[in-house]
């Protein structure tokens, strides 16, 4: 947990790969802090050392930045969508999972898959799930139901609004 008294830490786990996943990531980023800004959301996508992004000089400075990230966080926002869930964000659902902290399902994809849209290890692993198929396209009331399961996954001392 956090040691700022003043803050909610959200960490953002998801794919960060491609132009849409880095824009979609800030989008969403953006709305969790306009519904709770009270919050730092922590994005991976944003670690950078010496000036470069993916640099395999780095690759072990981000992962423990990532590490870290998860650590610090009061509750894990992880996107789980696409036919099989980024392999990076499920480790990052793993790691939350093992240190106790919450983490909230986000799966904006409407195909189906084993349970509630996602294999079920990462189904069964979060503490809550947000199902809005994006056809909607609204980052803000995507935000709004993620905070709505923050509210009731994390002490309401942690939540500062």
């Amino acid at each position: 947990m956090n040691d700022d008294c003043n803050i909610t830490r959200i960490y953002l786990a998801g794919p960060l790969f491609s132009l849409n996943e880095r824009a979609s990531n800030r989008r969403l980023a953006l709305a969790l802090k306009q519904e709770l800004p009270q919050c730092e959301v922590i994005l991976p996508q944003d670690f950078k050392y010496h000036g470069k992004f993916n640099d395999k000089r780095f690759f072990r400075d981000v992962y423990r930045a990532c590490i870290a990230g998860v650590d610090a966080a009061d509750v894990c926002v992880a996107i789980l969508d696409g036919p099989s869930a980024d392999d990076g964000t499920c480790f990052e659902v793993g790691y939350a999972v093992a240190k106790g902290i919450p983490v909230i399902g986000v799966r904006t994809d409407y195909r189906a898959s084993q349970e509630k849209g996602c294999n079920l290890m990462l189904s069964q692993g979060c503490t809550a799930l947000v199902h809005r198929p994006a056809f909607d396209e609204d980052f803000d009331a995507l935000a709004k139901d993620i905070v709505r399961k923050i509210r009731r996954v994390i002490p309401q001392d942690l939540i500062f609004v």
